[in-house]
Formats: C-alpha cells, structure tokens, sequence
C-alpha cells in the first residue's frame, strides 16, 4: 500500500500556475512534477475559483474576526473561572 503524499500549498499554487499559462500540457506539467494530471487539473480549478476571493476583503475581514472571536472566547473562560474561585472564597 502506498502513502498518501501531501504537498504544500506553496506547490499545489506553482502548479497551477504554470498550468494557468498554458505553456505546457497538463501531462507534461504531471510529468515534470510527478503527479497525476488529474490533480494538475483539479488544483488548476482551485486556483481559478479562489481567485476572486484575492481581491476581496470580506476574506480578510472574516480571518480577522475569528482570530478576534477566539481570544474573546479565551478571555471569557479566563474571567468565569476567576469569578467561580472568588466567588467561592466569599461563601467561607
């Protein structure tokens, strides 16, 4: 049995790239980087459907607001333990 390969996207974006241009086949793309041209095709896809999203800044903004949204949430843990430990000292 094979393992699964896993490429970086770093990669998976140089290869759609170069099959964006068009100066090459997808086969000869497969080949040049040893994988199948399905995938060549299928990140090929990716890229053109991600591509309106680069000149959008609803992406950025939503990145933004859950990096936000999580420390708010670490920060609202933070405080009920603070308040169940204080709270439980003034029942003493």
């Amino acid at each position: 049995m094979t393992t699964r390969r896993n490429f970086s996207d770093k990669f998976k974006a140089t290869v759609a790239l170069e099959a964006l241009r068009g100066d090459k086949t997808v086969q000869e793309i497969a080949a040049k980087h040893k994988i199948h041209p399905t995938q060549v095709t299928t990140w090929k896809r990716q890229a053109i459907d991600g591509l309106a999203g680069v000149f959008s800044d609803k992406i950025k903004k939503t990145e933004g607001n859950e990096a936000q949204i999580k420390e708010l949430h670490a920060k609202i843990g933070k405080l009920a333990i603070e308040n169940d430990f204080l709270s439980q000292g003034l029942k003493r």
